[in-house]
């Protein structure tokens, strides 16, 4: 059994030309530290493993449950990454122990050492503990050979933001042979990182045409691939390309949404400032740690640019910058239309910065539908005038009216006006677009128009 694990070494679910210096420097581990060191990815996959042993026969007591599946399936359970994540491997700088448990099916104890890059974390080198463990000089020389396996995942990082030839035409393509062979061009450069579980995210405005202009665009975790693609007539958007683990879970989209969404906010505000409108909320554009999975992603702290709501238009910053997240797709047939999920979300928070910086598909309510219409639908002739400049106030009386239900006593406290002063405003509204808003389609279609209006 042991010779047939060793013979595995040379079969790990790594491709690429560095496969073989991951096996050196993971034995280079293992020999310095005296113990066996396995290597995984941030996503838990294995990349090389050391069997050594001072005996010359590998320890049985080394594979308890969780290191055999490991080596076996090249890959871990959910429940098993979650337990290890829970004790802050992902934020380690440093070797983080982590005792015995048996019921875990961890029968010895762990040393991780987290292997970053430029502050990413990339993977993990995993060492089996003996008593009394490896010293501190030892640990300390075994962070610097991880330090040089994070450049070697960098580099392979970097293949990813090569293929932008490759994801822009499936991204672009019409449907049909033509957006078959793109497909089955970007299926082949991906390899086996084309297989499982993507999404899409759309970063709009990007202030560059060249997506290397952003520096982590060598180093983010579980991305494939990026490119960009024009937004509207005279800007670029940005498009990446990220594996998931699961659909549930967007946690590595939503990452790579909010550092996008920052860098490129910074380029455009060169920093936070007041914006037109006279909303009170606010949201900054935070960093990577702030984006989540399940629901809306907005983050709280640590931004450069700020975004805030008011006006019937939403107004924004010069420099406002937002990004959508498509829903989960299996392979890479659906992309084009994860792309137009990602853009819609995106288009959503430009035009209601409440739902952004970073938000899904799926919580972008009834923008789903209004960002499928053609440009001139969402422009209905009856509410034209009401659209107009002068009547900026009255637009967004009827729209915060609409989106409370019609509650007059909601619509009047969020104003900050008398019920009287609304019930005028309503009236005016009425005499401009003809509508009825008493009557529940007339509603509707002014409901629709305005949001449409924004974007």
């Amino acid at each position: 059994m042991y010779e047939g694990l060793a013979g595995m070494r040379e079969n790990t679910g790594v491709s690429g030309e560095h496969r073989g210096d991951y096996q050196e420097l993971v034995d280079e581990i293992s020999a310095l530290l005296g113990v066996p060191a396995t290597l995984e990815n941030r996503d838990f996959e294995l990349i090389a493993f050391g069997a050594y042993d001072s005996e010359g026969d590998l320890d049985p007591s080394a594979l308890d449950p969780v290191r055999t599946r490991s080596i076996l399936t090249r890959r871990s359970t959910t429940a098993v990454r979650t337990w290890f994540e829970g004790f802050g491997i992902t934020r380690a700088t440093g070797p983080v122990r982590i005792p015995p448990t048996p019921e875990a099916g961890v029968y010895r104890g762990r040393i991780c050492l987290p292997v970053r890059h430029r502050g990413v974390v990339l993977g993990y080198v995993w060492l089996l503990e003996d008593d009394p463990g490896p010293t501190d000089a030892q640990l300390a020389g075994a962070m610097q050979v991880a330090s040089r396996i994070g450049a070697l995942l960098a580099d392979e990082a970097q293949a990813g933001a090569d293929l932008t030839r490759e994801l822009r035409a499936v991204l672009t393509a019409e449907r049909g042979w033509q957006l078959d062979m793109a497909v089955a061009e970007l299926r082949t450069a991906l390899g086996p990182r084309g297989e499982g579980l993507h999404t899409v995210v759309c970063v709009a405005p990007w202030p560059s045409a060249d997506p290397d202009d952003a520096p982590s665009a060598r180093t983010v975790p579980g991305a494939t691939a990026l490119c960009t693609i024009p937004w509207g007539t005279t800007e670029q958007s940005l498009a990446l390309l990220v594996r998931l683990r699961s659909p549930d879970v967007l946690t590595p989209a939503l990452t790579a949404a909010g550092r996008f969404v920052r860098e490129a906010a910074g380029v455009r505000g060169k920093g936070p400032g007041p914006v037109g409108g006279t909303g009170p909320a606010s949201t900054s554009v935070g960093g990577p740690a702030e984006a989540r999975s399940g629901g809306t992603a907005g983050a709280r702290s640590g931004g450069t640019a700020v975004i805030r709501s008011g006006g019937p238009a939403g107004a924004l910053s010069g420099g406002a910058v937002a990004a959508g997240v498509a829903a989960a797709r299996e392979g890479l047939g659906e992309l084009g239309a994860a792309w137009r999920e990602a853009a819609a979300a995106a288009r959503a928070v430009l035009a209601e910065p409440r739902l952004g910086p970073v938000a899904e598909w799926d919580a972008i309510g009834p923008f789903r539908l209004l960002t499928a219409l053609p440009p001139d639908v969402a422009h209905d002739p009856a509410v034209r005038t009401l659209l107009g400049t002068a009547h900026r106030e009255l637009a967004r009386t009827a729209e915060v009216f609409l989106d409370r239900a019609g509650q007059a006593g909601r619509t009047a406290a969020e104003l900050g006006i008398h019920r009287q002063t609304l019930y005028y405003r309503l009236s005016r509204v009425e005499q401009l677009t003809g509508l009825d808003l008493d009557d529940g389609e007339d509603r509707l279609l002014l409901h629709m128009a305005l949001k449409g209006a924004r974007l």
